[in-house]
């Protein structure tokens, strides 16, 4: 899948201002959640399309909430004649430990223009964003045999990153340790399981906080033409 992803990504790095696939320039937080013993701000678009895609991000409550079992709520929805993308991050940059997220829905069979996004993020363009993803895709490739990746960006270095399968199953744990000058990537259902970067890449810490999205590669709609949800238990972070 890495090669189709590259190739696509390159098709489309006008789209994406250059940046790295989960990156969200010119949308803004107009509201904020607690969810996992943090605050989130929820990111909106208004009536134009920001990156990544780019897509239309709502802030509605309709697209992203905490339900009353205390999951997260990430719907991708149409409304009217748009399809409306999710997008959250932490307020509290934490730097240097382990970054996890437990599902509490499959996300082995999204759709293929689909993309659910897991990452640190900072608005300084300096180390690449500070940029490490974990990404569940098959990036518009329905055949693809692969439907998750692992990055340190930047994507387009060789060997900066991994892609591995997530089976049907109710729920993953998917995460990173993040240390100086490497990063250690797991998954508690996926092949492969793990998958460690110590390459010259590796961001240090500082300004980066936690980003979740759900969006649409190159901004195209489902192919089924339906909603996608995804459910989330819970996101921890152990320092050091």
């Amino acid at each position: 899948m890495r090669a189709a992803r590259l190739s696509s990504a390159a098709a489309a790095a006008a789209l994406l201002l250059a940046v790295a696939p989960s990156a969200q320039p010119g949308a803004r937080a107009t509201r904020t959640i607690t969810w996992s013993g943090y605050t989130w701000t929820v990111s909106s678009s208004g009536s134009k399309k920001a990156g990544p895609g780019p897509n239309y991000f709502s802030d509605s409550s309709s697209n992203v909430w905490v339900d009353s079992a205390g999951r997260l709520h990430l719907v991708l929805k149409k409304s009217k004649d748009r399809w409306y993308c999710a997008s959250i991050t932490n307020t509290q940059s934490l730097g240097y430990g382990r970054y996890s997220w437990t599902t509490a829905s499959p996300v082995n069979a999204l759709d293929k223009n689909a993309v659910l996004g897991l990452f640190t993020w900072s608005d300084d363009p300096t180390f690449n964003n500070r940029e490490i993803d974990i990404e569940a895709s098959r990036w518009g490739d329905g055949s693809s045999k692969t439907n998750s990746g692992w990055t340190v960006q930047p994507y387009t270095h060789s060997g900066n990153g991994q892609d591995y399968t997530l089976p049907a199953a109710p729920s993953t744990t998917e995460s990173f340790h993040w240390t100086a000058g490497r990063v250690d990537f797991a998954t508690t259902t996926g092949t492969p399981a793990s998958w460690s970067y110590t390459g010259p890449d590796v961001p240090p810490a500082g300004g980066e906080h936690p980003h979740m999205n759900l969006w649409l590669f190159r901004g195209k709609a489902p192919k089924n033409a339906k909603t996608i949800e995804v459910v989330f238990q819970s996101f921890t972070f152990t320092a050091g």
